[in-house]
């Protein structure tokens, strides 16, 4: 359905209010971005906090950032440019949401990814999310750091910065951000509990099928999962084997190689009679 401008403009305010509203980010940080069509993007001005945006506000800009209309003394925000790397890279992708999240922000602050199997639900309409190498905010740094996982995730932690979320429409990625902050919580509050139980492999591999079924927008890195797994849960490669392999630690019950029985009788026969002879030793000794 066709949009326009002033409504696309008032959906942005919409989504940087509940931004806001909910925590994600203090002041004047975080950005949202709508793409329009292969030179047009709306974004949102620097220096003004995301909660207290009007559409008047919201800056029309081309494929380099420049402005394509004015907006009076508001201009298009610094970190603009790693929205751009997304939109360049995943033609799928039609709305970028950046925001500080504390939790997800906070294991972006550890260097712990959010690459846990905990929840069907994140498991299903999330993956994994990933954390991409410190980039200096507003430089090229942070969007060269986005390349290696842009093509796989559709949400990445940033070192020591925070989250971006990206989707085929706003609210999508925002929901995404929404679902990112809610995996961290629940992979925080797990560990304070003694640690989170992954969902075995072979229960994941049901819940891809499941997403296929849905028909879920985007890219999913754990469609990559461990090739030794069985629906029942069990697998083939021991987690080490199996990280080396795919990069995710198998959660299923490893039980090794399967036993094969190529031993003859008369290997057998020979092997008993030998374990008798010792014994039969150590009795006269």
């Amino acid at each position: 359905m066709y949009k326009s401008d002033f409504e696309i403009k008032r959906e942005i305010c919409e989504i940087g209010r509940r931004v806001y509203q909910n925590g994600y980010c203090a002041a004047n940080d975080g950005n949202i971005s709508v793409k329009i069509d292969e030179n047009t993007f709306f974004t949102t001005p620097t220096g003004v906090s995301k909660g207290y945006m009007t559409p008047d506000m919201i800056c029309k800009v081309d494929a380099q950032g420049n402005p394509k209309e004015s907006t009076g003394k508001y201009r298009p925000s610094s970190e603009f440019k790693m929205h751009l790397k997304v939109y360049q890279e995943r033609p799928d992708v039609n709305a970028v949401v950046h925001a500080h999240p504390p939790i997800a922000t906070s294991f972006a602050i550890a260097g712990i990814a959010l690459d846990k199997l905990i929840m069907p639900e994140a498991v299903i309409f999330l993956g994994g999310v990933p954390i991409a190498q410190y980039g200096t905010p507003s430089t090229m740094e942070i969007p060269q750091s986005l390349e290696p996982y842009i093509q796989d995730y559709d949400a990445i932690l940033l070192a020591n910065h925070g989250a971006l979320s990206f989707g085929c429409d706003l609210n999508t990625a925002f929901f995404r951000m929404e679902s990112t902050e809610f995996y961290a919580k629940l992979t925080f509050y797990a560990t304070l509990l003694g640690g989170a139980k992954e969902i075995p492999c072979g229960e994941v591999k049901k819940l891809i099928d499941l997403r296929k079924q849905f028909n879920v927008p985007g890219r999913h890195p754990m469609e990559k999962l461990c090739p030794g797994c069985y629906e029942d849960g069990t697998c083939d490669m021991s987690p080490t084997e199996a990280n080396d392999k795919t990069g995710h630690e198998c959660s299923a019950t490893y039980h090794g190689p399967a036993k094969s029985s190529n031993a003859s009788d008369a290997d057998v026969k020979d092997i008993v009679a030998e374990v008798t002879r010792r014994v039969l030793e150590q009795c006269k000794k």
